[in-house]
């Protein structure tokens, strides 16, 4: 019997892709740690013996999206208290 299309490995990592493209039009860190999550999902499909339901599997991918964008946040971001600013305008 053919496996649900959920439990497809390359299905995820495709999806993974188009929300690394995505992240790269529209930039913020926001659908990085998707992809990041939907990469790693897809990653694990790839053990055999591993075919979770698809509830479980989308807990797994959205426990692991949140720790992505926790650990690009803590990296990326600016230290605490401190604001970006900008004193020189690049026409000048």
């Amino acid at each position: 019997m053919a496996d649900p299309f959920w439990l497809t490995w390359w299905l995820w990592l495709a999806w993974a892709l188009a929300l690394g493209i995505l992240e790269i039009v529209l930039p913020g860190f926001i659908f990085l740690g998707f992809a990041i999550g939907a990469a790693v999902t897809g990653l694990l499909l790839i053990i055999p013996g591993i075919t979770p339901s698809l509830p479980i599997l989308l807990l797994i991918f959205a426990a692991l999206s949140l720790i992505a964008w926790l650990v690009l946040r803590r990296v990326y971001s600016l230290p605490h208290g401190q604001v970006k600013t900008f004193r020189h305008d690049i026409n000048d």
